[in-house]
């Protein structure tokens, strides 16, 4: 296919997106896309020719607004483009347009988007999850291949699993963070999204590679995609008890056992392991990531950034009250209050260095299991197929705990995805594999040789 094919194949499916009512997409245009497929057409073949790439829209980008789904940032148009943007388009990668989320990315369900909500691709009263659900939700239609999405705490593991697609968080330092905008800055990470792992694989080594402009990044060369792999012997693959509970829903435990037959077949030695501070992720992931939430969005103030609304008042006070007040919606506003109050005089060392501190006994856990000769981790991504719209959104609690077997790999930095590996009523199932630091080649690998032999379409029980 053409650039120009491309782009017109694109635009098409995005217009059937809009008129089925999918909200995934907030900004793009068959003029962008015709443009920017002219600048593709004879220029030498990358390794994303011929495939268009969604881009989260807190992800910015020179020629379409970067709103991170919030009425703070309407209208805005980045100055400069994101490292991962200019990587994509120097791998031969469409543009594609800019994709709906929970407002800056806080959320599991992309309900807190100021834009509207995104439906589920195959149940439009379920959520595709969050808070890349936007990015996720385009790529199941079939619309894009490959997207990009961000992760805190599981934003793209888990929207891939619900929405029965491949996502893939890189080890944090992979992939530059610079022209993300910022929300828990020693947690996010740009992360893929495919129809195929090698669609995710694919996207995530043409944006990898160290970065001058982003002091994080690590001083290592850009990853490459793992040759398929058939034979699994010689790999020793944990099963973390803790991410198993006597409670864990049928139809998933159902899904894992079978990818776990099926790891076996391939020669794969599959042994339980422990992780035992997992219990205590969720309620530490909760308290630094408002943290540095509030630190990162104190700018968005009325003056420096984004909209200004002036308060009746006339004072610099009335305008920060009526700016934030406005323009942050009732999650954003949740976690920038949580936030203050951990870091607050007299409550961080009761929160904050305490969240950290099991944040680290975390790490230490993934530490000693890999140490001890266990490869790769296989674990459910999620403890629930997607739920209903609307079932959640009033209980934080309860949607936070969403995230339960996912956020653990973002609080450790280390690479995790997930994979479909079946359906539970017609809904699809992820699992999941965390492997070591940097070691995202036998992860993807595994993740290959996993997908060749499960049925992803297939019922489980």
């Amino acid at each position: 296919m053409t650039p120009s094919e491309l782009a017109a194949e694109t635009g098409r499916r995005f217009v059937a997106a809009e008129a089925a009512g999918l909200n995934a997409v907030l900004h793009w245009s068959q003029e962008l896309l015709d443009r920017d497929a002219a600048t593709l057409s004879g220029a030498a073949p990358g390794p994303l020719s011929g495939t268009a790439v969604a881009i989260k829209d807190n992800i910015v980008t020179t020629d379409q607004p970067t709103t991170c789904a919030s009425r703070i940032l309407e209208g805005y148009v980045s100055p400069f483009e994101a490292t991962a943007v200019t990587r994509i388009r120097a791998a031969g990668g469409l543009i594609a347009g800019k994709t709906n989320l929970d407002e800056f990315a806080m959320g599991s369900s992309t309900e807190h988007s100021a834009f509207g909500r995104v439906k589920h691709p195959l149940r439009p009263e379920l959520v595709p999850g969050g808070s890349s659900g936007g990015s996720a939700a385009i790529v199941a239609t079939g619309a894009v291949r490959a997207a990009l999405g961000s992760e805190t705490g599981g934003s793209v593991r888990q929207p891939a699993a619900f929405c029965g697609i491949v996502g893939i968080k890189p080890s944090y330092g992979r992939v530059s963070r610079f022209g993300l905008v910022a929300f828990g800055s020693s947690l996010d990470c740009i992360s893929t999204f495919g129809t195929t792992v090698a669609d995710a694989s694919a996207l995530l080594a043409a944006i990898s590679g160290h970065d001058p402009r982003d002091a994080t990044t690590v001083a290592a060369p850009p990853m490459d995609v793992p040759p398929p792999r058939t034979d699994l012997r010689g790999l020793v693959i944990g099963l973390p008890v803790e991410y198993f509970p006597d409670d864990l829903h049928p139809g998933i435990r159902a899904a894992c056992d079978r990818a776990i037959a099926h790891l076996r077949a391939l020669g794969a030695e599959v042994r339980e392991v422990s992780l035992p501070h997992t219990r205590y992720a969720v309620p530490a992931y909760y308290v630094v990531n408002p943290a540095e939430a509030a630190a990162n969005l104190a700018r968005y103030d009325g003056v420096r950034y984004g909209q200004r609304r002036v308060g009746p008042e006339g004072d610099v006070r009335a305008l920060y009250r009526a700016t934030r007040g406005q323009g942050f919606g009732r999650e954003v506003q949740r976690r920038i209050l949580v936030g203050t109050f951990v870091l607050s005089a007299g409550y961080a060392d009761q929160y904050y260095r305490r969240a950290q501190d099991v944040r680290r006994r975390i790490a230490a856990d993934f530490s000693a299991v890999f140490a001890s000769g266990v490869d790769l981790l296989f674990t459910p991504t999620t403890p629930t197929p997607a739920f209903r719209a609307g079932e959640k959104v009033e209980d934080p609690v309860t949607m936070y705990l969403a995230d339960v077997f996912v956020c653990p790999a973002s609080l450790a930095g280390i690479p995790a995805m997930s994979v479909p590996i079946g359906r539970d009523e017609g809904l699809p199932l992820g699992g999941q594999l965390m492997a070591p630091h940097l070691d995202e080649a036998t992860m993807i690998a595994v993740a290959a040789a996993l997908e060749g032999v499960v049925d992803a379409t297939a019922e489980v029980r």
